[in-house]
């Protein structure tokens, strides 16, 4: 079964076939450092860490790198503006680079929260000055750059195939919609390659060409190609950042005389109250926010059910639905693993061939350019199957497939559930115990005819979350939040 992934530079998917027989190499844009991480970010970080998981469980060894931006980033257009890290320095009182560093680390964290894997590489614009310097140089000596009082600049005209990534043309660029455009460009549509350090500008460094610092689209271009080398396997971000950062990515590598990226991905927006969720204008709410009244992976779960390439709207509603659905899944997989300890010997057909059917299912989804949605649908199409397992005596066997599905295509995949998860509600020892004590006490209530007690103590149990459900072969616990 082939693996299809819609490629933005051809505008259709595309069976995918790396480089390198066996090897896939990532290149994902990260974060601008300056503030903490929204869901917007998370959509992009999630979509991108089930590619990779993906990859992974077909059997790829996967280079991911995924860069954070801690300079060149200006607050206009036209390589005009604040440098955002700069601007959120002032405000907070704290040197550019103290900004950097702490809201680099607050962004995974909460990376970290949601379940998303560590790149193997995570390369900082800053420390890759002296790289993009020499990028520059030669751009300069090929003639597709100039050099203008301290800055230079690439000549967006001398590039003919500019805007072939987004269909944009050159003439679509309205360099100076919002701001005055430097005079001292050849033409508006041209970006810096090297900004010339203005005297209260902090973050500087020596050049050819005198102090500055680097232009945001060539730390992407350098660092890329650093890492993963010419003609790299896939480059990602949101799609936002197709024009114009991508598409002046590709001119600058391919300008210099470097093969680009092979396959472009460009995950979609996500909506709250209707518009695009942005920092910069205001629109937006951040993860930590949201994690102070939902368990992360709730978060994560719902992002799943949209695909990458459509727009997620975020809604109360659908965040409580979304609740339900994930610790519907949680709480089965709880069960499947509690069953399975005590379980006989043997197998049950019917839910093997449920099992079975929902690894294809979910494969298919899958290798249909990562369609997250249709994968959650075959997990829940599996569950009533599973769940009628669950209300007989089932063969470890049988739960042992169960378990492995929820462990390889439920936490290997779409991760779900990390240990995390499942020590604090599948199996702390301290719970499980508590719990058992209590259901315990709870039953002798009921022989003795105190059903006063025992309904005040499931009662009790409801209010923290617990929900006791009596059936013929014993009373059944389970977390609902």
């Amino acid at each position: 079964m082939e693996f299809f992934l819609y490629n933005t530079m051809s505008k259709r998917k595309e069976p995918f076939k790396p480089k390198v027989e066996g090897h896939v190499g990532i290149y994902v844009c990260g974060p601008t450092v300056y503030s903490d991480a929204h869901l917007g970010h998370a959509k992009s970080a999630v979509s991108f860490d089930v590619l990779r998981r993906w990859l992974l469980h077909l059997g790829y060894r996967v280079r991911y790198v995924s860069n954070v931006t801690d300079v060149g980033h200006l607050t206009d257009d036209a390589d005009e503006g604040e440098d955002k890290i700069q601007k959120r320095a002032k405000i907070e009182r704290l040197e550019p680079m103290e900004v950097a560093d702490k809201y680099f680390w607050r962004y995974f964290e909460d990376m970290d929260a949601l379940n998303v894997l560590r790149p193997d590489i995570t390369p900082r614009a800053t420390g890759h000055i002296v790289e993009q310097i020499e990028l520059t140089k030669e751009l300069l000596r090929r003639g597709y750059a100039y050099e203008r009082n301290g800055s230079v600049y690439f000549r967006a005209s001398k590039w003919p195939e500019y805007g072939k990534l987004s269909g944009r043309r050159l003439e679509d660029q309205v360099a100076g919609a919002r701001v005055e455009v430097r005079e001292e460009k050849e033409d508006p549509r041209d970006w810096a390659l090297w900004k010339r350090a203005e005297p209260e500008h902090l973050m500087r460094w020596p050049s050819p060409w005198g102090e500055g610092f680097p232009g945001w689209h060539i730390e992407c271009t350098v660092m890329s190609l650093k890492y993963l080398g010419d003609g790299f396997d896939i480059h990602g971000g949101g799609i936002d950042l197709q024009f114009p950062h991508h598409e002046a990515e590709i001119a600058q590598a391919e300008a210099a005389g470097h093969a680009f990226a092979r396959y472009w991905m460009h995950n979609n927006h996500v909506l709250l109250g209707g518009e695009k969720m942005a920092k910069s204008t205001g629109n937006f709410i951040t993860l930590r926010e949201l994690f102070e009244r939902v368990e992360p992976l709730v978060v994560r779960f719902y992002l799943l059910q949209s695909h990458y390439r459509s727009v997620t709207d975020f809604t109360e509603e659908g965040l409580e639905a979304a609740k339900k659905g994930y610790f519907r899944l949680l709480d089965a997989y709880r069960e499947v693993r509690r069953r399975k300890k005590s379980a006989p010997e043997g197998a049950d057909p019917a839910l093997d061939a449920a099992t079975e059917r929902l690894r294809t299912a979910f494969s298919e989804a899958m290798n249909d350019d990562l369609g997250t949605p249709e994968a959650l649908a075959a997990f829940f199409t599996w569950l009533p199957e599973l769940n009628k397992a669950l209300s007989r005596e089932v063969g470890r066997e049988s739960l042992e497939r169960a378990e492995a599905a929820f462990r390889e295509l439920g936490e290997g995949v779409l991760g779900l559930f990390p240990e995390r998860v499942l020590v604090e509600r599948l199996e702390g020892p301290a719970l499980e115990g508590l719990m058992e004590l209590v259901l315990e006490l709870r039953e002798e209530a009921r022989r003795r005819k105190d059903y006063a007690l025992a309904d005040r103590v499931r009662d009790r149990l409801a209010e923290l979350g617990v929900v006791v459900e009596d059936t013929p072969k014993g009373p059944r616990w389970k977390l609902v939040s």
